[in-house]
């Protein structure tokens, strides 16, 4: 097979993974007169070929995907101007399947088609090269991103240096839960002892009153077990406490420093980590960033997704929430579960606060998993991470 005839879809998956299975010298994708006429989404899809180590020519076809027979005349001209060609019909529209069957009963052209269900290619027809194939690509993050135009950006966390905080994320979680209804005060008051100055390199050294000054004019006194558990896990040394002196600590590093002065960070810190010690992942990326468009361009459309991953093709989307869940969350996960991830994808969002029945209901609309505050208390979120990828 030289070329293969491409049935565009709004799934970034189902318009890859054909060619990346196969590797045909060229691609020609019957599209909509939108994409026939974008011409950063056509370089974008070409640029995702090219990281991706694939040197492919890449063709868009302007045809109504609406009218059948328009389209199969369109079909026709593809076909005749590459003899040795197949058609992947997994993606496109009701009227573009339609005319791409009658392409293949007319001329012996062979087709196929990918099982989002079964990660499986099919012989639809003169097709025994895809006969019940396995697939076995594997996508990063990034991949994930890119084949739908997007892109990724540096977050909130270094992904490269994590690996050396694995093991503080189980103990940082207990401690959490230990003081977890009054996390937020724990954190703004070491927030308060610690600012930061602009363009200054953050000091791992903090001091201040024993009291502080919290929001609203209200005031926080020293959170002494919290701090002196900090001490305890190795998160802060050369600890001194005293009402009159004041509150006196050295943070362990600059990593930790920032984890302890942002509110939700120990909990998408545990579920990185959980995600990891269920051994399903191929990739785990804490604080991704999104550009919807892969411009770089400073008012760039972007989403924050608290931690992500890959099995095999499958993208998983989580969000992490310390605060009250609400349906909005759940309407933005499932928005970028759908753009970049398309009907393959699986999404669930953790809380460290007990969902409510409105919410559960919401999420089993959108088919996003809930995990909540039970689930973390006894343990069972790495089982519940391995239900999501096995159902």
């Amino acid at each position: 097979m030289q070329t293969l005839i491409e049935l565009y879809d709004e799934r970034p998956l189902e318009n890859v993974i054909g060619a990346e299975t196969f590797r045909p010298e060229r691609v020609v994708y019957v599209c909509p007169k939108r994409v026939a006429r974008d011409h950063a989404l056509q370089k974008r899809l070409r640029d995702y070929f090219t990281h991706r180590g694939q040197e492919i020519e890449l063709q868009f076809v302007k045809a109504d995907v609406y009218q059948a027979d328009a389209i199969l005349r369109t079909l026709r001209r593809i076909a005749a101007a590459n003899p040795d060609c197949a058609v992947d019909i997994t993606g496109g529209t009701d009227a573009v399947l339609y005319a791409a069957g009658l392409l293949g009963a007319e001329s012996g052209i062979p087709a196929f088609t990918y099982s989002r269900r079964k990660n499986c290619f099919f012989n639809i027809r003169n097709a025994a090269f895809a006969d019940s194939l396995p697939c076995s690509l594997v996508y990063s993050v990034e991949d994930c991103f890119r084949m739908a135009g997007g892109a990724v950006r540096p977050g909130r966390a270094d992904n490269a240096v994590l690996p050396a905080y694995r093991s503080d994320a189980e103990p940082f979680f207990r401690l959490y839960l230990a003081h977890r209804k009054n996390w937020v005060r724990i954190v703004g008051y070491i927030q308060r002892l610690s600012p930061t100055e602009p363009d200054a390199v953050p000091s791992l050294n903090a001091s201040g009153p024993y009291s502080v000054k919290g929001e609203r004019g209200s005031m926080i006194d020293a959170p002494e077990k919290a701090l002196r558990d900090l001490e305890r896990i190795g998160f802060l040394s050369e600890l001194s406490i005293d009402r009159e002196s004041g509150v006196r600590f050295s943070f362990r590093d600059a990593q930790i420093r920032q984890w302890l002065r942002d509110v939700g960070s120990v909990l998408e810190l545990y579920v990185w980590k959980s995600c990891l010690d269920t051994g399903l992942f191929d990739d785990v990326r804490l604080s991704a960033v999104v550009d919807w468009e892969g411009s770089a361009k400073r008012d760039a459309v972007s989403n924050e997704l608290d931690v992500m991953c890959t099995r095999g093709v499958t993208p998983v989307f989580l969000s992490c929430k310390t605060g009250e869940l609400k349906t909005e969350a759940l309407n933005e996960l499932a928005i970028l579960r759908d753009r970049f991830g398309g009907g393959i994808a699986r999404a669930a969002v953790i809380t460290a606060e007990r969902a409510g029945a409105a919410v559960r209901n919401r999420a089993g609309e959108l088919q996003i998993r809930v995990i909540d505050l039970d689930d973390l208390a006894a343990g069972r979120l790495v089982k519940s991470i391995r239900k999501l990828m096995n159902p």
